[in-house]
């Protein structure tokens, strides 16, 4: 700031007379100089100040913005379900996030796929929820999305996944449900069918399954389930899964 002030006499100046020297009257003009400079100065300091304050706020509200967004897909990725394995009948919720729209209802058909807004069928049976999130986002983003964030979630669940049949040396033979929320394998479904007769060959149980997907030939699997249950190798306990037949032959000689 410049301040022009007007040199004024020793006459002008109220209570100095010629008495005081000039010098005097020129050290009080130059105090009052220096006190509208530093005035002027402290004044710009404070502008400036409160200029670069509120920078460093709009720099910072920037940064955390892109960093949210930046970080939006791999924080929901990590809250999606990765264990639970989808089946036939599962009743799934679908949003892509940048859409901002309500999710989708969606349900894993007979043939295991999804019917998927822009994509159409896809396949679904086996994945879980993050998988299934992660694949789809991949094909959004070939053609629709520039940057796609995928949320799937179970909403229901069947109360069944299926049956599996029991026929042979076994107490109870016939179909069984295999629960939606559990992991049924051979020696539990013989458990459950009442276990073995007296003539059961334990060691020799087949379990019959078919490809499926249209491929010729079934999978046939021999397990030791004597071995399972009175050694405990759960390790060779089969997991079963809808559709599997599973045959108890009697023991070719019986004592």
């Amino acid at each position: 700031m410049n301040c022009f002030l007007k040199p004024s006499s020793n006459s002008e100046l109220p209570g100095i007379g010629n008495s005081v020297p000039r010098r005097r009257s020129l050290n009080l003009i130059n105090i009052v100089k220096a006190v509208l400079v530093a005035a002027g100065i402290f004044c710009s300091c404070n502008v400036l100040k409160a200029a670069d304050t509120e920078l460093a706020t709009t720099t910072i509200s920037s940064n955390l913005t892109a960093t949210a967004t930046g970080n939006s897909s791999t924080n929901f990725a990590n809250v999606l379900d990765d264990k639970y394995r989808l089946v036939i009948g599962d009743q799934l919720s679908f949003q892509v996030i940048e859409d901002e729209d309500d999710p989708v209802h969606l349900v894993v058909t007979d043939s295991g796929d999804l019917q998927v807004p822009y994509i159409g069928r896809y396949p679904a049976v086996g994945k879980t929820c993050k998988e299934l999130a992660q694949d789809l986002k991949v094909e959004l983003e070939k053609e629709y999305y520039k940057q796609a964030t995928v949320i799937v979630a179970v909403d229901l669940k069947p109360g069944s996944r299926g049956k599996i049949y029991l026929v042979g040396a076994i107490g109870a033979p016939g179909p069984q449900d295999i629960s939606s929320d559990e992991v049924l394998t051979v020696s539990k479904a013989i458990l459950r069918a009442g276990g073995f007769t007296g003539y059961a060959d334990e060691k020799n149980v087949k379990v019959t399954r078919s490809a499926g997907g249209g491929t010729s030939g079934d999978k046939t699997f021999v397990v030791n389930v004597s071995r399972i249950l009175e050694d405990g190798k759960t390790a060779d306990d089969l997991p079963l899964q809808p559709g599997d037949l599973i045959f108890i032959p009697e023991r070719m000689i019986r004592f």
